[in-house]
């Protein structure tokens, strides 16, 4: 059994062909993670997610954790049996929710306290509980806890908040290498923090490394900073991080953050944004973001992208424009469930695209392409 092995194929520039391999199974990479908040990829099966082409899903901690709770999952057996999922799982660590959506938060060297958005129940999230309900979950790839601080923000908070997460990634890493047969089996990642500050993302890589994790991830971005400052801080990241680890790009992104993102060295992607779309009606195209409530498609018989091999769009099943626009008009759910599938699909077959272009060294020109396609003015 492998519990976790990292191979690069194949490099054109800095972005990276390769393989994770694990015991339940191998991730190509670049690779997109779609977000099973809830024990579920919102609106489409488990089946569908693997034929779109995904070989890894990503878990919430703190939704888990508050519903069902961890230790019904754990008694029924854990996340892959109880959503039927049974290839790798990526949980991230809570972190990011416990300080955005709970109410009455308070921060301390202990952890986070914090009162539930569900209930108002009072919770404590540590570094030890987060490495405990993840256990408790099944995860294949545990995230260490960390502390998140919103942009803009002054940089001694900035640093201060670096600075808790790598105590943090250290108690992660003790919390996690104290669960006997699940750290036998599962990998931890710890997750770099610094803002857009070089210096600290530098003091952060480096307080990483030497903890120790089997894959780095780049925190603290799409947070509102914008692409053109996140795309500034992927210049000098990957390289602070080891070469012979995966680099995983938190809650990113748009298609085209993810071909930037690629282009400068990332491996591995999740963001709600394909489903919570494809739920709102928009669509992911060769040709840029398409608003399927649009009155302009009403009566057009043509697929959402003719370019996509995804079952919405192509084969004898495909939906038109003008059933899509229907159903997601009068509030149908099948509308959601097919402009979901559509994005996920559309989704893990860009992922494919940029894999094919790095081992076929054309990568500059895939992704010049795909771009000034991609970013023609939305319909």
């Amino acid at each position: 059994m492998t519990r976790f092995r990292f191979d690069i194929h194949a490099r054109d520039g800095r972005a990276r062909r390769g393989t994770i391999t694990m015991r339940r199974g191998t991730i190509a990479t670049p690779a997109f993670m779609p977000v099973g908040t809830a024990a579920t990829v919102k609106a489409m099966r488990a089946a569908e997610v693997r034929a779109a082409g995904a070989d890894i899903i990503l878990g919430n901690t703190y939704h888990l954790m508050l519903r069902p709770t961890a230790e019904r999952i754990h008694r029924l057996g854990g996340l892959h049996r109880f959503m039927g999922w049974d290839r790798p799982i990526l949980t991230d660590s809570g972190g990011y929710q416990v300080m955005s959506l709970s109410a009455l938060t308070r921060r301390s060297e202990e952890g986070v306290a914090f009162a539930s958005h569900l209930d108002g129940s009072r919770h404590m999230m540590s570094p030890e509980r987060s490495m405990e309900i993840q256990r408790l979950l099944g995860s294949d790839i545990v995230m260490a806890f960390d502390e998140l601080v919103a942009l803009p923000a002054p940089r001694e908070a900035v640093q201060a908040a670096m600075q808790r997460s790598m105590r943090w990634a250290a108690r992660s890493r003790a919390g996690f290498d104290a669960g006997g047969e699940h750290a036998a089996q599962a990998a931890l990642f710890g997750i770099q923090q610094g803002g857009l500050d070089e210096r600290l993302r530098a003091e952060s890589a480096s307080a990483l490394t030497a903890i120790g994790f089997d894959g780095y991830a780049i925190g603290g971005l799409a947070v509102g900073e914008g692409q053109v400052a996140m795309f500034g801080v992927l210049d000098y990241a990957t390289g602070q991080l080891p070469e012979d680890a995966p680099r995983y790009l938190m809650g990113v992104g748009k298609p085209d953050d993810i071909v930037g993102a690629v282009v400068r060295g990332v491996d591995m992607f999740d963001c709600v944004l394909p489903t919570r779309s494809g739920r709102n009606g928009q669509a992911f195209t060769h040709d840029g973001p398409l608003n399927i409530r649009n009155a302009v498609h009403a009566e057009d018989l043509a697929p959402l992208d003719a370019d996509c091999p995804c079952p919405v769009c192509s084969g004898p099943q495909a939906a038109s424009r003008a059933y899509l626009h229907h159903l997601v008009r009068s509030g149908e759910m099948l509308g959601a469930m097919l402009m979901t599938q559509h994005n996920i699909g559309f989704y893990q077959h860009l992922m494919a695209g940029l894999r094919s272009a790095i081992s076929e060294g054309r990568l500059a020109d895939f992704a010049a392409g795909f771009l000034a396609r991609y970013q023609r003015k939305a319909r």
